[in-house]
């Protein structure tokens, strides 16, 4: 991910020799470290796991678990196996969350990168179809600890999502006002994680995108700050693209620039909208749609539509990815994940998935 905050003067990667901008820290292309980062506080540690906790949905562990892959050995506490010395992947690396049978998440580090600066958090109500509220937030690479500011911004919104149900004042209209008020606090108080999780000193603050959805009986809300994305696709009837980006690639395409070609150039992934302590400004622009037929609710990060942007073919993949796994959000959301790595696995990939 990149910020439209960073400089524009151009150079490029000394390990895969790709286009990058002055100030980055990391490669996009192959996740490489251009320069050394300055020394972090240790609230701001970019190995340690954030330790902000939340009861509405489950969380990835903040501590090495399970055998080694290597030998089967005990991985001790510096993630090493103690028997064959060979380094375990970082629990946040690739992590699943499923609040509900019918809502379901995979966040991975995808092939490339060398952290997952991805984040989500999900809650949902038992009911299928009934309440489901995801949030995706992807870390700015370029930016200091985006890794830690994405999983904070993600768990703060969904606890604010959580806390209750918009009611309005009976009616849709005013229910549909209260929701979008709801998502608007969410993203607050996901910027105010973020603050919370940079340096005052930090040349580069943390920062991160943001997108939710919340699904509420019939009625869905999603809102965005960036270039995370929420798409609703109906068994029958055209997809949509609920959000619009906040970057230039965007701008590009509403000037009349082909959406391929906007979408593939040196700076397409440039947003100029996020959250973080320089940012312009975090409210998200909101769109609601009355749901009256059943359909898959899909929130995901630039790691999975970057191989497949336009609603129609994505629609497409997510309907056939589940038919081969029998609907069950969790193994399609998994599937589409290995499908984005076989793409080529340039970015951290999110897909947050609800059946309703």
């Amino acid at each position: 991910m990149d910020a439209a905050m960073t400089s524009t003067t151009d150079t490029t990667c000394p390990s895969c020799g790709g286009p990058v901008a002055e100030a980055d820290l990391f490669c996009e292309a192959c996740g490489a470290a251009l320069k050394p980062a300055a020394p972090a506080t240790p609230a701001l540690d970019t190995d340690t796991e954030p330790t902000v906790e939340i009861t509405a949905v489950s969380t990835p562990e903040t501590e090495y678990v399970g055998p080694c892959a290597s030998c089967g050995g005990t991985v001790g506490a510096d993630g090493y196996c103690e028997t064959c010395g060979t380094k375990a992947a970082k629990p946040r690396d690739h992590f699943v969350e499923q609040p509900a049978p019918w809502v379901a998440g995979v966040c991975d580090r995808g092939i490339r990168h060398s952290r997952n600066e991805d984040a989500m958090a999900l809650g949902a109500d038992a009911e299928p179809g009934s309440r489901a509220l995801l949030v995706v937030c992807d870390g700015v690479s370029s930016s200091l600890d985006s890794d830690v500011a994405s999983l904070a911004a993600a768990r703060a919104a969904v606890e604010v999502l959580a806390a209750g149900h918009a009611q309005g004042l009976g009616t849709e209209s005013s229910r549909a006002g209260a929701i979008a008020a709801r998502l608007r606090a969410a993203a607050d108080a996901a910027s105010d994680a973020v603050l919370d999780s940079t340096s005052p000193d930090s040349p580069n603050p943390a920062s991160c995108t943001f997108v939710a959805a919340v699904l509420e009986q019939g009625l869905l809300v999603a809102g965005n700050v960036g270039d995370s994305r929420a798409y609703w696709f109906p068994d029958a009837g055209d997809p949509l693209a609920l959000t619009t980006d906040d970057s230039w690639a965007a701008e590009l395409i509403a000037s009349g620039v082909s959406r391929d070609e906007a979408e593939s150039g040196p700076h397409a992934h440039a947003i100029t909208r996020w959250l973080g302590k320089d940012a312009p400004d975090h409210t998200p622009r909101t769109t609601t749609l009355e749901v009256s037929g059943p359909g898959w609710l899909l929130v995901c990060s630039d790691g999975l539509w970057n191989y497949c942007s336009e609603a129609a073919p994505l629609a497409d993949l997510v309907r056939q990815t589940a038919a081969e796994h029998a609907g069950e959000p969790k193994a399609t959301a998994s599937a589409l994940v290995d499908w984005a790595n076989a793409q080529g696995g340039q970015d951290n990939i999110t897909v947050a998935l609800a059946r309703v």
